[in-house]
């Protein structure tokens, strides 16, 4: 049995499930060694009786499974499964089968002799923290675990350590992916969990408004538009700065801003469309939510100056401050410039009239866009998870035999 101090000697393995995908790998690494998508993929025929008559005794049929690419790549025997839902998990069985053939499959490594490093969502509940330590600690037998809060590894990977205390642990995060959206106020590495905002869309609903576009204006779309709605949200879509001025350069030049098309699908099939209007009205729905859903008005940076200022009056400048992006979903072009701009219009304007200009002491607002956004909460844990204090803080297999799961109820703020 490998004892903690041969653990803390090597490098610990990170794993970020989210929505629509998983990165997991080894920590001191820049990027993840891995990165698929979160689905799990079973047999059809063994499911069919699996579930007619479940057997005490595990059989090799249970181990008849796919994930990630490989599971989508044989949707005909195998059924998909989504383990993970706007960031929370839904299904622990199979959660633990992906977490299984991520660790055994992919990284091949033995448990027994790493520390682990789990993220989870803001806000998210006790109890699944001790499913998640029961799985860890009961089924991988992991030497140690420590849970975090993603927006807290966002921060860590925009701001790495400068050995100035907690300091670069403090900030705003805009966390956005595939299935979920969050404005979390975090200082000195906690959540003020009483201001976390959420917004009702995310990239799952961005693609489905661009497809929704493509489909009212008769473009010739494949039996897989969805994968054509996420290449043009991923790689053709920007974030304007002006709707109006916008819609009359397409009107009056269509030839100079339109752009047409082509490709192919998973299934080698060929696709040819135009792009128009779509390209910048996707990103707008965060500006502008009125032009996709009739059920939310508010727009993201109102939502984040709404955070801030439910948060600790002493807090709120260093959280305006250091305004951190993470998620797919907030790689859009000049997002983080228009968020920027839209919001200090916005605390100019109540400043001005909440106090006299001469009184007035202005506020900074910064809204920081970084190399690692897509996989900021990733590289923050591969960071972390390097330092001495992630092994001051990990909860060891021998904490979790004398107090059993409730000890990862609660995980050590990590510190310089």
């Amino acid at each position: 049995m490998t004892t903690s101090n041969e653990a803390a000697n090597r490098p610990a393995v990170v794993i970020d499930a989210g929505t629509s995908s998983t990165k997991f790998g080894f920590s001191g690494n820049v990027e993840p060694n891995y990165i698929m998508p979160t689905v799990v993929g079973l047999d059809t025929h063994n499911l069919a009786k699996t579930t007619s008559a479940r057997s005490s005794t595990p059989s090799l049929k249970d181990l008849d499974y796919l994930i990630g690419d490989e599971a989508l790549a044989n949707t005909k025997k195998y059924s998909i499964h989504h383990p993970i839902t706007d960031g929370q998990v839904n299904n622990w069985d199979l959660m633990d089968k992906y977490w299984q053939h991520c660790v055994f499959k992919y990284l091949r490594c033995d448990p027994e002799d790493h520390y682990f490093l789990l993220t989870e969502p803001p806000l998210n509940s006790p109890e699944n923290r001790e499913y998640t330590a029961e799985i860890m600690f009961e089924t991988f037998n992991v030497a140690g675990l420590y849970i975090a809060v993603n927006s807290v590894l966002a921060l860590a990977a925009a701001n790495p350590m400068t050995g100035q205390g907690t300091d670069f642990l403090t900030g705003t995060v805009v966390d956005s992916g595939e299935g979920s959206t969050h404005v979390i106020p975090v200082v000195d590495g906690y959540v003020i969990g009483s201001s976390v905002k959420t917004l009702p869309f995310a990239g799952k609903d961005v693609s489905q408004f661009i497809l929704n576009l493509l489909k009212e204006r008769g473009e010739p779309l494949p039996y897989e538009a969805h994968e054509v709605a996420r290449v043009v949200k991923e790689k053709h879509c920007y974030t304007c700065s002006d709707i109006a001025k916008e819609f009359n350069k397409h009107h009056l030049q269509p030839e100079k801003y339109c752009q047409h098309l082509n490709g192919k699908t998973s299934r080698g099939k060929d696709f040819s469309i135009d792009l128009g209007y779509e390209r910048f009205l996707a990103p707008e729905m965060f500006f502008n939510p009125d032009i996709y859903t009739s059920d939310w008005s508010t727009p993201l940076p109102e939502v984040i100056d709404d955070a801030i200022t439910t948060s600790p009056i002493d807090t709120r400048r260093a959280l305006y401050k250091n305004i951190v992006l993470s998620g797919g979903t907030t790689l859009f072009k000049d997002f983080g410039r228009r968020i920027g701009r839209d919001l200090k219009n916005r605390v100019k304007e109540r400043m001005s009239k909440q106090v006299r200009q001469t009184e007035s002491q202005e506020i900074e607002v910064n809204v920081e866009s970084h190399h690692m956004q897509r996989f900021a909460v990733w590289f923050g844990g591969s960071v972390l998870a390097s330092t001495n204090n992630f092994v001051k803080s990990v909860h060891t297999k021998a904490d979790y035999e004398e107090y059993g799961p409730s000890i990862c109820r609660m995980n050590a703020l990590f510190r310089n």
